[in-house]
């Protein structure tokens, strides 16, 4: 997703649209498997001050997937939290991911957990009937698409992307998701900028795997 992976210092104004209601997130799973996977990936990303720009903090998730044990890491640590969450009986039929990192380990975590995969894209990029939302950057207005035929009525869907920050781009996903008649379960980040408040904007379930605010060890 862009520009999510940079976050600017706290008193910067949000961009994106009023918040919602906040809607609290599933209950944080408790398993050791999964508290031992998380140590592990809170210990690998990278974080780089004054990037792109000075003020900005960059998130680098990239270190998950150079490394094919952490990749396996990252991936077992969001399909446990997948199933913790929801139960194996309400794990999703489809996973939908955001544009561009959500796709790095979308449709790797909608074959662990035996669900179909669509992309939410930039506009103009898919073929075919398409459903359009927009959202708010920081200067300007943006538009999500996803093909109409890829989420079936009633089904049960996770919307998935690397970092929450705003919450704008994955409102807009959620948005697309309503419109093709699916079932939102939640949302899963695998880092979120908790200052940024985006899951305010949410309103459906939000899981996380790390969070940004505090320094590692």
């Amino acid at each position: 997703m862009d520009s999510t992976s940079a976050h600017p210092p706290h008193d910067r104004p949000d961009a994106t649209e009023a918040p919602q209601k906040r809607h609290p997130a599933s209950s944080p799973a408790s398993s050791p498997e999964l508290a031992d996977l998380r140590m592990r990936l809170h210990r690998s990303r990278r974080q780089y001050p004054d990037f792109p720009s000075p003020g900005i903090l960059f998130e680098d998730i990239l270190p998950f997937f150079a490394d094919p044990l952490l990749h396996r890491s990252l991936i077992r640590a969001l399909e446990l939290q997948v199933t913790d969450s929801y139960g194996q009986k309400q794990t999703p039929d489809v996973v939908v991911a955001l544009e561009a990192r959500g796709f790095l380990f979308g449709p790797s975590l909608a074959l662990k957990l035996g669900a179909g995969f669509v992309p939410v894209r930039k506009q103009g990029k898919l073929p075919g009937a398409t459903e359009t939302a927009a959202f708010e950057k920081e200067y300007g207005k943006d538009f999500f698409q996803i093909q109409t035929d890829g989420i079936k009525p009633g089904q049960r869907v996770l919307i998935v992307d690397d970092i929450i920050a705003t919450g704008g781009s994955a409102a807009a996903a959620g948005s697309l998701v309503k419109k093709l008649g699916g079932t939102l379960l939640g949302y899963l980040f695998i880092l979120e900028l908790d200052f940024l408040k985006g899951r305010e904007k949410l309103d459906a379930p939000v899981n996380t795997l790390l969070s940004s605010q505090e320094e590692r060890s």
